[in-house]
């Protein structure tokens, strides 16, 4: 599925911009609510986001150790890692709206197609993707 990996970077911006702090498994709970399409999102492209995301100044991560229970690392948004987080919705904004023209662009061309006449009409069965699998990013 080429780079749809990077639409994890600016949800997991997002979330931790929403939470203020938080560890990669509470984040993992959110992503695919937040997801920007509608493919599953491997918990290890996360950590890899975050990983590559701590090492570009965008996030910092600490250990929480609690009295109780496992160590967990905690992520926190940077100052640049907001930037970049508006500088996303810039690119997200401008690509909503190019999928518009090309969706609409799109249904104005099957609505002008013209379909052959007389004899040599037949019905064709439709081609479709697969229904309901999810593409694992």
């Amino acid at each position: 599925m080429g780079n749809l990996y990077r639409f994890v970077e600016p949800v997991v911006l997002l979330l931790l911009k929403k939470k203020g702090r938080s560890y990669g498994y509470d984040l993992s709970a959110d992503l695919d609510r937040h997801a920007l399409t509608d493919a599953e999102i491997e918990r290890g492209a996360l950590y890899r986001t975050l990983r590559q995301l701590e090492k570009n100044g965008k996030v910092t991560s600490s250990w929480d150790i609690p009295d109780s229970g496992p160590a967990k690392r905690m992520y926190r948004l940077t100052a640049d890692g907001e930037r970049h987080l508006d500088e996303w919705a810039v690119v997200l904004e401008h690509v909503s709206k190019a999928m518009a023209r090309f969706v609409a662009d799109a249904k104005k061309t099957k609505a002008n197609r013209r379909k052959p006449s007389g004899a040599a009409v037949r019905t064709q069965k439709r081609r479709t993707p697969a229904a309901g699998g999810r593409v694992k990013i």
